[in-house]
């Protein structure tokens, strides 16, 4: 019996499958929303600074803590499992942070938002502006092939990347690559397609600040004749990311792809309270993805008046890689496996999109 060949799709912002997507009604489209109550929405909505305040001080105060015991075992065999530490400390919640206070729905206060977004930004090695936008396009074409600049992984995976990503190695020199540029008033082929011209100059003067801090850090470095300086700044960005990663190929991967339906292409996981002091709440990813203008620290209710709607989520972390893993395992063979969970009898039915038959084996519905 023949086999039929799937052909390899092209996961760049610049090659045929963003004209794809558009001819597929896929772009910039009608996502489905489960339907909340106005006034509740409007409730679960409301901005405060408190919270935000509260858990910006103790990340802080932690990381204090975790720096002070890391620098004083420094050149003992104890700074392996305190840096170690320190890194998740360091880029965890900043990569989270990050997130929220792009959104601007961390604080209530914009300037705060502004303020710990730049920190964050920098801990992560994220051009912040161009970050920022590369976000919006995510939510707005959420894993659309061609469209959403953060598809973690294509499909077949290419293993040597994610195994990369553990420290960092290649979303880190990808991004520097790109601060570089910028330092140039330079942007690369994929930032042309959502950076829009008037923040060109806002992301160059960044980067440009990026690298000042670089070159300080090798300069003390140099001063005293050791790296310790940069085990605090810059370097933690790579060996603090591996819960970064996890959380991260917990959020879309083994789910649909080029769907219209976040129920469809994002997982939502339950976690422990310090997994989600860490990651704030985004283990709710996919009531995130639904309703993103909901502050973190209401998504825990924002689940409780969804999940009718929504399939069971994930137990654990460690379920929720489980079910990645095996899903990329079985695509490295069969590209176009996917992920389909039930939904409880309570919800409606998935909105797949629109109704085009293409031949790519995916079938669209209308919703």
């Amino acid at each position: 019996m023949p086999t039929t060949t799937i052909p390899k799709r092209d996961y760049s912002l610049t090659g045929p499958e963003s004209d794809l997507a558009q001819q597929k009604g896929l772009v910039a489209a009608e996502w489905y929303l489960t339907p909340i109550p106005r006034s509740k929405l409007k409730e679960l909505m409301k901005r405060k600074d408190g919270p935000a305040i509260r858990d910006t001080i103790i990340w802080f105060a932690a990381l204090a803590a975790a720096g002070f015991l890391a620098y004083f075992s420094w050149g003992t065999w104890w700074s392996l499992p305190t840096f170690a530490l320190y890194g998740v400390l360091y880029a965890s919640p900043a990569d989270s942070r990050w997130h929220e206070c792009g959104h601007g729905t961390a604080f209530k206060t914009s300037w705060m938002n502004e303020v710990v977004y730049q920190i964050a930004s920098f801990m992560i090695l994220r051009p912040a502006t161009p970050w920022r936008w590369s976000h919006s396009r995510h939510h707005t074409d959420t894993i659309i092939v061609g469209r959403d600049p953060e598809i973690v992984a294509p499909r077949p995976p290419v293993w040597y990347v994610i195994v990369m990503e553990f420290f960092k190695l290649y979303g880190g020199p990808k991004d520097l690559k790109r601060m570089l540029l910028h330092c140039f008033s330079k942007l690369d082929a994929e930032e042309k397609e959502y950076i829009p011209a008037s923040e060109i100059r806002k992301t160059c003067m960044e980067s440009r600040v990026y690298m000042l801090i670089f070159i300080l850090v090798i300069a003390a470095c140099i001063y005293k004749g050791s790296i310790l300086p940069a085990m605090f700044i810059v370097l933690p960005s790579f060996f603090g990311s591996f819960l970064v990663l996890m959380t991260g190929l917990s959020q879309h991967l083994g789910l649909y792809e080029d769907v219209l339906d976040h129920r469809l292409n994002t997982r939502t996981t339950y976690m422990n309270p310090v997994l989600r002091f860490l990651y704030w709440n985004m283990n709710y990813h996919i009531e995130h993805h639904m309703f993103p203008m909901v502050p973190y620290h209401a998504l825990p209710k924002l689940h409780e008046e969804m999940k009718h709607d929504c399939p069971e989520p994930s137990p654990s972390l460690g379920a929720a890689l489980k079910e990645v893993f095996s899903a990329l395992i079985r695509q490295r063979k069969d590209p176009s496996f996917t992920i389909l969970r039930t939904l409880p009898a309570t919800a409606h039915p998935y909105a797949y999109g629109p109704s085009i038959e293409d031949g790519s084996g995916i079938e669209y519905k209308p919703s």
